[in-house]
This record gives C-alpha cells, structure tokens and sequence, in this order.
C-alpha cells in the first residue's frame, strides 16, 4: 500500500513537471501566455510569405503578440493573418503593418511600425492591410533571369567583337587607317608650313598692312562725311528736289499728252503721220529740193539765174534727174 501511494505521488510530480515544462517551452519560445488578455486584429494581405502560425509580433522591436491563425480567402487572391496582440500595447489606425524577416534567413514576423499616433485605437476584430512581403525565392528567380540576359548580352557582345576584329581589324584595314594616319600627319605639316608663310607674309608686309587699314579707315571716314554732307544737302534741297520732281511729272504727263496726239493724228504732225496725200506732196517736195540743191552745186547760183536760153533747151538726157526720195524711209 505505501508502494502504491509513492509511485501515485512521483506520476503526480512528473506531471505536474512536464505541464510546468511545456508551459515554460510556449512562454519562452514565442512569447504565448495564458496568463494575459488580448485582442484580435485580422491583417489582409496578397501573400503571406513564408510567415507561419504562432510568429511573433513586434512593434518597435517589442513583442505586442503572435500570429493565431492564417486563412485563405475564397477568391485565392488575399490571405487573413490572425494577430493575437496583447491588451497592454493599443495600436492606431496610422500605423503601418508589414511582414519582415529577422536576419537573411531567419524566421518572419509582423512587424507594427507607429505613426504619429492621432488616429482612432484599433480594437477586436478590426481589419487592417499589409503590403506583399519580401520575397527572396522571387527575388532568386528573377536574379537569375537577369543573370540569363546578362550572359545573353555578354554572348552577343563577344560575337560582336569578333566579327569587328575579323571585319574591321584585319590587316587591309590596319594598313589602310596606317596610311591614312600617315595623310593626315601630311596634311597638318603642309597646313603648318601654311601658316608659318602666311605668319611670314604678314611680319614682311606688316608696314604696308598697317597703311592700307589707315587708308581704308580713312576712306571710311571720308565717306561718312560725304555721307553726311548729302544727306545735309538733301535736307537743305529738300523743297527743290520736289519741285524738280513735280515738274518732271508734269513734263511727263504732257509729253504722254503730246505722244497721244500725235498717235491720234491730231495737229501736222499727226496729220502728217496720218494723211497720205499730205505725205506724197511732202515727199514731192524733198524731191524737188534735191534736184534744185543739185543744180546749185554743179552751175552755182549764177549760172543758174543767167545761163543763155539755148543752152536751156538741151536734150532732157543732158540733165541730170534725181529721182524723188522718201524723207520718211
């Protein structure tokens, strides 16, 4: 019988022990007690990372709760995450929730980062957002599809570069941009000796260069006077030269005049122009002073008054005829 009672106290006391143990394991292993009240806040979210049930909670770096649960929601595009928080710590509405990850590969939590605090306090069963966290596979893949590209790019460039040092930097084109370096070295001694003649030019000349810019600007000068003595002459004339021009005007209105007359047969000229039989009698007379003119050369003003009758009778193919001209052809 006292073997009896001795093994129901030492099961009593490993019991006891083992509950005392696994309530230590939860106290200290991610903050859980029994002994606190608390409140629920659900954070919505598009993806939760590698974040699982009972994760810690931390505002400022203070543990404030864990994580109780996550649940997917039926449209499979966000995810609650259940935050159990403790009642001590009051979380407002300005404060931003995000998903984080202790060291490089350590485990997730939630992390609560305070705003200014003006806002309302949230309370049980509130909702609240969460950015995506951060995703290193993602971040691995998309690495190594950049890594794929890069070497894409590196394989493109070396073919690149050895198809311009087949093409480009073969020994034709080395020889050839030889000789053109060698023109052009060419080029700049003749251009050189160019300018070292035209430097001697103008330090043998520099005497005569020196006049001929004095004359020039001389000349200049001379001619900004000239200038102004016109333009002081015009000024002064001004009245004469537009009478001069009025009266040039008038002159040609009248001449217009005289010319319209004329091409009218207005006046004797005009009827002269215009009038056949007045220009046959015209043309009747030049020719008749032709003849007298003729005359008068050959026998002289005496011989014409005084010469003897018979001598007047001569045959007419003694005389000499001119025939009538035209005075207008």
């Amino acid at each position: 019988m006292a073997k009896s009672n001795h093994e129901k106290k030492v099961g009593l006391f490993v019991a006891i022990g083992l509950v005392l143990l696994a309530v230590l394991l939860l106290q200290f292993s991610k903050g859980t007690t029994f002994f606190r009240s608390t409140y629920v806040l659900r954070l919505k979210s598009s993806n939760v990372g590698g974040i699982k049930a009972r994760a810690g909670v931390l505002m400022s770096g203070v543990p404030v709760g864990t994580v109780s649960r996550i649940e997917l929601l039926p449209n499979g595009k966000h995810v609650y995450i259940y935050l159990k928080i403790y009642s001590d710590f009051k979380v407002h509405r300005d404060a931003r929730f995000v998903i984080e990850q202790s060291g490089f590969l350590g485990d997730q939590y939630v992390g609560i980062i305070p705003g200014d605090n003006t806002g309302p306090r949230l309370n049980d069963g509130d909702e609240v957002e969460s950015p995506e966290p951060f995703n290193l596979q993602e971040v691995a893949r998309s690495a190594a599809g950049f890594i794929q590209r890069i070497d894409e790019t590196a394989k493109k460039l070396d073919d690149a570069m050895t198809r311009i040092d087949r093409l480009v930097l073969n020994e034709q084109t080395l020889t050839n941009l030889s000789i053109t370096v060698g023109n052009f070295r060419l080029v700049a001694e003749r251009a050189l000796t160019t300018v070292d003649g035209m430097n001697t030019l103008l330090e043998t000349n520099r005497a005569a260069i020196d006049a001929s810019v004095s004359n020039v600007f001389r000349f200049s000068g001379q001619l900004n006077v000239v200038g102004d003595e016109l333009q002081e002459v015009v000024k002064t004339n001004s009245a004469q030269i537009s009478t001069a021009v009025n009266n040039i005007e008038s002159s040609t209105v009248v001449l217009k005049h005289l010319l319209d007359e004329l091409q009218a047969g207005h006046g004797l000229a005009g009827g002269l122009i215009k009038d056949e039989e007045l220009k046959n009698h015209v043309s009747m007379l030049a020719s008749n002073l032709a003849v007298t003119s003729s005359n008068l050369n050959r026998l002289g003003l005496w011989g014409i008054l005084w010469k003897p009758k018979a001598a007047r009778t001569e045959s007419p193919t003694n005389q000499v005829l001119y025939p009538p001209k035209n005075p207008f052809n």
